[in-house]
């Protein structure tokens, strides 16, 4: 989501800058000497004119119209991301299923994450034209499966199909753009519309699910879908160069050139991890054989992908010598930590505005919009400072301090906490997220070549999700072992179970003494603070990784 965004209105600056020659030197030898395939490491700074030359690209109302349905289902993709944390407590009061909470989220944040690598590889080896129509196909099938969805079991499948064709949709807007317009005009394309899917996600949830049901937050994929497929087949969508010239039958190419063996393994390790964070302390206890097992698991899948990686070099679906430089991995770990940590908030807020202040989902999600605004008034002002002033890392660093300050402050909210600190909480949050969000992106774009930038952003797409995820699925799993633990504790009378299964946006309609219903609102604020510590190490931990980006200037010389 976030990077997609960033590189939207950065992608320009790459090509003032010129890549170091022991980055190109270092993939070079490494191409040369494992026989793997050979990156073209054209120099950064290559005119506009010798790019337009070399591709034949979309003009006029052809480009609008494919900009226009592009951005609309980047939209609708962002929306069903930012949705669901206000459907939440409707879904979980529907189906009695407080226990899946964190899959609602999960189920679609992982697939877009282990996937997020192998859409680079099927992207440049297929017909973009038709591989994005198929994942557009597939997200209608997993909205319809979420909207008709009869069982919490049945909502997370369907969440998952959709996550996995989001992964498509999301790299597949990025190759699409590049391969149609010149890259003057691509600046922008869809910063309207993500930041737009974001900001009416809690409010168009809310809406929905006040007045009518939360399923139609599902069903609205369904009518703008069944529009935009009929008009992409007939828009002109260029093949790459590479796929273009490549004389290979689709098949040698695929065996060759995409790494199923390391998806496999990197997707095998995820799932394992996921599901032993989600399930631990709740569905099975911690030192119970089923979780041990799934943690082993996870660590041995993650070895033999490493294993793997390293054998297959830059084939791999995680390039060995990229990951090398200093620049990407640590701006992937930043990036990634930075983003789980706005995930987690914007997730769990609207669980404390809905339990804990009683309001209704409408009135959460319009809540929850101190946080969103401040991050696009945020964007529009830091783009342009950026510009002039050159440097990343000083903007970074305040973004870790003034996040993990904010997100500190948000652990404090209590049953009786004033409008006027959860506000200013989240503008001060917002705010700080902003200004660390885009320089990941613009420190990769500026250090290594452009023709294996999208590589990297990739990368950083991947922990972004997967760090996402799993501060998701522990954040589920906190809530209800604190709950459990508390009301064990503090309200011996009333079962933990009963509460669990009414749901976040039902308690009071299920617990009608005054001073039981006080001590569980208690229990819920409280755990919803301990959520939210997980918040605020993740934006601290960004700190340690900062020092990656370099001194660099990123202005046009």
């Amino acid at each position: 989501m976030s990077a997609l965004e960033s590189n939207d209105l950065t992608v320009s600056e790459s090509k003032a800058s010129v890549a170091p020659a022991a980055v190109r030197n270092k993939f070079e030898a490494d191409t040369n000497a494992t026989g793997n395939e050979s990156y073209e490491l054209n120099e950064p700074n290559n005119s506009n004119e010798s790019e337009n030359a070399q591709q034949e690209f979309v003009t006029g109302w052809p480009l609008r119209g494919l900009a226009t349905a592009l951005g609309l289902v980047m939209f609708l993709a962002l929306l069903d991301d930012s949705i669901v944390g206000t459907l939440t407590p409707a879904i979980t009061s529907n189906f009695h299923s407080l226990d899946d909470a964190g899959w609602f989220g999960s189920a679609y944040m992982l697939p877009i994450a282990a996937l997020q690598p192998l859409m680079g590889k099927v992207y440049s080896t297929m017909d973009q034209k038709w591989c994005f129509i198929g994942f557009l196909a597939l997200f209608e099938l997993g909205s319809l499966l979420c909207g008709v969805s009869t069982s919490s079991t049945m909502l997370i499948i369907g969440r998952s199909v959709a996550g996995m064709a989001v992964a498509g949709l999301q790299n597949g807007s990025l190759s699409i753009v590049a391969s149609a317009a010149p890259l003057e005009q691509r600046a922008g394309m869809f910063t309207f519309s993500s930041q737009l899917g974001l900001v009416a996600g809690p409010l168009v949830g809310g809406a929905l699910t006040s007045y009518t049901t939360w399923r139609w937050a599902f069903y609205i994929n369904l009518p703008v879908g069944a529009l935009l497929l009929p008009g992409l087949l007939w828009l002109r969508i260029p093949k790459t160069k590479r796929l273009a010239s490549d004389k290979r039958s689709r098949r040698q190419i695929v065996f060759a050139d995409v790494d199923i063996v390391g998806f496999a393994l990197l997707s095998g390790f995820a799932v394992q991890l996921l599901l032993a964070l989600q399930w631990g302390g709740s569905l099975y206890s911690w030192s119970s054989s089923r979780i041990i097992g799934l943690l082993c698991g996870s660590g041995a899948t993650l070895a033999a992908f490493a294993s793997w990686a390293w054998f297959r070099g830059d084939k791999a679906i995680l390039p060995v010598s990229l990951m090398r430089q200093t620049v990407v991995w640590t701006c992937t770990v930043t990036f990634g930590l930075l983003t789980a940590s706005m995930f987690t908030i914007a997730y769990y807020l609207p669980t404390y505005f809905q339990a804990v202040k009683g309001l209704s989902a409408i009135l959460s999600g319009v809540n929850t919009l101190p946080n969103i605004l401040a991050q696009i008034i945020t964007l529009i002002f830091l783009s342009y400072l950026v510009k002039k002033l050159g440097y990343l890392i000083p903007w970074l660093v305040a973004s870790s301090v003034i996040t993990s300050i904010s997100s500190g402050l948000l652990t404090t909210l209590k049953v009786d906490t004033l409008p006027g600190k959860w506000i200013g909480y989240q503008i001060m949050f917002g705010a700080g997220y902003a200004m660390g969000l885009q320089m990941p992106i613009l420190a990769v774009q500026q250090s290594i070549p452009p023709n294996i930038v999208p590589i990297a952003i990739s990368l950083l797409i991947f922990a972004q999700m997967l760090l996402s995820s799993v501060c998701v699925a522990v954040g589920g799993a906190i809530l209800n072992n604190s709950l459990r633990s508390l009301l064990r504790q503090d309200v011996p009378s009333v079962d933990p179970e009963i509460v669990i299964r009414a749901g976040a946006a039902n308690i009071r309609n299920v617990i009608h003494d005054p001073e039981i219903l006080q001590q569980i609102l208690v229990a819920f604020a409280t755990s919803v603070s301990r959520i939210l510590y997980i918040s605020t190490a993740a934006a601290a931990a960004t700190l340690m990784f900062a020092w990656g980006l370099g001194w660099k200037d990123i202005r046009r010389k």
